[in-house]
C-alpha cells in the first residue's frame, strides 16, 4: 500500500477585518467611479487635455516626456496631447534651461484660465448636489470623511511611487474634483 499523497494546506479563510476593508473599499471604489461618472458630462475639458493642464498647472512646466511618465502613457502619445493643446493656446513649449534639445511646457494665461473654469464648474456642480442631497448632519459627516479619503489617496500615491510614477503622482483621472 502506498501512502497518501500528501496535500497543500487548506487557505485560511480572510480574517473580519480585513474582509471588511475589502468590502469598504469595494464600496469606496464604487461610488467615487459612480461621482466622477456622474459629473464627467458636466466637464468643460475633455478627460486627457484636462490631465494634462491640471499636472502643469499643479507641479509647473514639465517636458513631455515627464508628462508622458507622470501619466503612464508613451510619448507619442503625449506628444499628440501636447501639440492640440498648443495649437488652442493653452500651453507654450520654450527652451529646456539644461538641454536644448528638449522644450519646457508652460500653461499659457489661456490654458489658465480654461482649466480654473472647468474646476470651477466642478465644484459648483458638486456644491449642488451635496446641499440637494444632504441634510446639514450628513454634510458635516462628509467634511469629516474628508481627511480620510486624504489619508488614502496619500497611501496609494505612496504605493504608486513605488512603481516609478513622477513624485508617486499620477494626478486626477480628468482634472482636479
Amino acid at each position: 500500500m502506498t501512502p497518501p499523497t500528501p496535500q497543500p494546506p487548506t487557505p485560511e479563510p480572510p480574517a473580519a477585518e480585513q474582509l471588511a476593508a475589502e468590502q469598504l473599499a469595494a464600496g469606496l471604489r464604487t461610488a467615487i467611479s459612480g461621482l466622477v461618472r456622474a459629473g464627467r458630462p458636466f466637464d468643460q475639458l475633455a478627460p486627457i487635455p484636462a490631465t494634462v493642464l491640471d499636472l502643469l498647472d499643479r507641479q509647473g512646466p514639465m517636458t513631455t516626456a515627464e508628462l508622458a511618465a507622470s501619466r503612464g502613457v508613451r510619448h507619442q502619445t503625449m506628444a499628440a496631447t501636447v501639440k492640440e493643446l498648443a495649437e488652442a493656446g493653452q500651453l507654450t513649449a520654450g527652451p529646456h534651461p539644461d538641454d536644448a534639445r528638449k522644450k519646457v511646457l508652460t500653461l499659457t494665461p489661456q490654458g489658465r484660465r480654461a482649466i480654473e473654469a472647468d474646476r470651477q464648474q466642478r465644484v459648483g456642480l458638486l456644491a449642488r448636489a451635496v446641499d440637494g442631497s444632504l441634510d446639514e448632519s450628513e454634510q458635516r459627516l462628509l467634511a469629516r470623511a474628508l481627511p480620510l479619503l486624504d489619508r488614502i489617496a496619500a497611501e496609494l500615491g505612496a504605493a504608486d511611487g513605488d512603481r516609478g510614477s513622477a513624485n508617486g503622482d499620477r494626478g486626477p483621472i480628468s482634472g482636479a474634483w
